[in-house]
């Protein structure tokens, strides 16, 4: 392996959230009864014609616009002609050689030593992306394969990538990346399982310091993040094999099953050719005017790597919660309008929404229409343990309730009684009780050992029950064991 440098690229087909199909307005959801979500345009019969779908393109826009693509002002529609049972016209609608993005790249993260400490960041380049419809769906049974045209004309974005990665690390971190991203603008749910992304691979090696490409070999069949690196290894160790045994790699197309963590040749060498493109002649060219383009670009809103940036700098918020926070579109516009309503303590306010906020939804099984916890309330609930009318511990139980109910912090605070009312004279008179019997730690701590205080906090915290707040505890300890 020390021997040979991987060479990687990926071809990345996402189905996007339209209401619906690329040429027609029959609508597309997923898990409807086969070949219902239907028509003659997308059957392919005699006499139709296609109508394109404007919102299709208007997302493509924006998708181009995050990955930092030059956005054509025209392009065209190509048929890519082929005979398989899952194209019902015998051919497929895409884009040939003026696609509507070209160039760009993707930021990837790749893990730090360790998973709470950032990682590098570096830019993987696209070579293009383009527009087309999705096929139908073959399922394979013994001797037969059943056919389902439901997913054929959906809208179809292939984002394919300069062979420019070297691991399967930097693929699992390429394709992560784009699906926090597509997530984050809505531009697709990109759910695998789904079959809304999909992803072949291009895979060949060469010589260490050499600079001429090797041989490529496309996989397919790669039907998660985890088959996509596991098939990549696989072809890695085959390719290697092939060359030290003086075999050479043929270039074909591959397909990965995973269940027997082997791949099968399906074809040979396949070239743009094959596909016979020419300029389909019932659709027109796309023109796309500059206040056009510009109205799509706006709309994206400020993108996970840059939020996260600017959280850590301007909010001085950790890694570990902005990895959580920024990533997630739902969870991060949450954050902020939680920070609208109290910004004096934005790290309190994301640690509840990072933490405690998202264990409730997993415990509870709730997604975000079902919420009933508004942004304010958390908000509301650290303006308290600021102001030091509810303690940390207390927070705890209101916050259950909170989510619970839907109920204000204060109402509940109210209602059960948790306001803080400290005797100051008995919490200092409690310190004093607790240094006199652990010495042990009292020792300790004045010999420099600044942890052994937390030993008296928690007697202290335990006799009062947690509800008087803990930076009251340690002024006063302090004073004490300082006197």
């Amino acid at each position: 392996m020390d021997k040979y440098e991987v060479v990687i690229g990926l071809e990345v087909h996402v189905q996007l959230n339209t209401t619906t199909k690329l040429f027609t307005q029959v609508p597309y959801r997923y898990g409807e009864e086969p070949n219902t979500l239907v028509d003659e345009v997308v059957l392919g019969l005699p006499g139709t014609l296609p109508v394109l779908n404007k919102a299709a393109i208007l997302k493509t826009v924006q998708v181009g616009s995050v990955f930092g693509c030059k956005i054509a002002r025209k392009c065209k529609w190509d048929r890519k002609n082929y005979f398989y049972p899952d194209a019902p016209k015998n051919y497929q609608i895409s884009q040939y050689d003026q696609p509507l993005c070209v160039g760009g790249f993707v930021e990837i993260e790749l893990e730090g030593p360790a998973r709470n400490i950032q990682g590098q960041h570096r830019k993987v380049a696209l070579n293009r992306i383009h527009l087309e419809e999705d096929v139908g769906k073959l399922t394979h049974f013994g001797d037969e394969s059943w056919i389902d045209f439901n997913r054929a004309g959906t809208p179809l974005i292939e984002i394919v990538s300069e062979p420019d990665m070297h691991s399967t690390t930097e693929v699992f971190a390429y394709l992560k990346s784009l699906e926090m991203h597509l997530k984050f603008i809505g531009a697709s749910n990109c759910d695998m399982e789904k079959g809304q992304m999909r992803c072949d691979a291009n895979v060949s090696i060469r010589p260490i310091g050499a600079t001429q490409l090797g041989t490529k070999v496309e996989l397919k069949n790669l039907n998660s993040i985890s088959g996509v690196c596991n098939g990549i290894e696989h072809e890695i160790r085959r390719q290697i094999a092939l060359v030290e045994s003086g075999d050479k790699v043929v270039q074909e197309t591959r397909r990965w099953d995973a269940d027997k963590g082997e791949s099968f040749t399906m074809r040979s060498k396949e070239d743009a050719h094959d596909y016979r493109y020419f300029t389909d002649p019932d659709l027109c060219p796309i023109s796309l005017s500059e206040s056009m383009i510009e109205e799509q670009v706006k709309k994206v809103p400020e993108l996970p790597f840059a939020k996260q940036e600017r959280y850590m700098k301007e909010l001085r918020l950790p890694y570990t919660v902005t990895s959580v926070v920024c990533y997630d579109r739902n969870l991060s516009d949450y954050f902020e309008s939680a920070l609208q309503a109290y910004s004096k303590n934005p790290i309190a306010i994301a640690n509840w929404v990072a933490n405690d906020l998202l264990r409730e939804m997993a415990d509870k099984n709730t997604g975000w229409s079902a919420l009933s916890i508004k942004p304010a309330q958390i908000a509301e609930l650290v303006q308290l343990i600021d102001e030091q009318i509810l303690s940390k511990q207390s927070a705890k139980k209101v916050f259950t309730d909170m989510f619970a109910t839907g109920k204000n912090p204060r109402q509940i605070v109210q209602e059960k009684g948790l306001e803080i009312k400290v005797d100051l004279q008995a919490l200092k008179k409690l310190c004093e009780e607790v240094i006199v019997a652990f010495p042990k730690p009292v020792a300790e701590f004045r010999a420099g050992k600044e942890k052994a205080i937390n030993v008296l906090k928690g007697q202290i915290m335990r006799q009062t029950q947690g509800k008087v707040p803990v930076n009251m505890i340690d002024k006063l300890l302090l004073e004490c064991l300082n006197a």
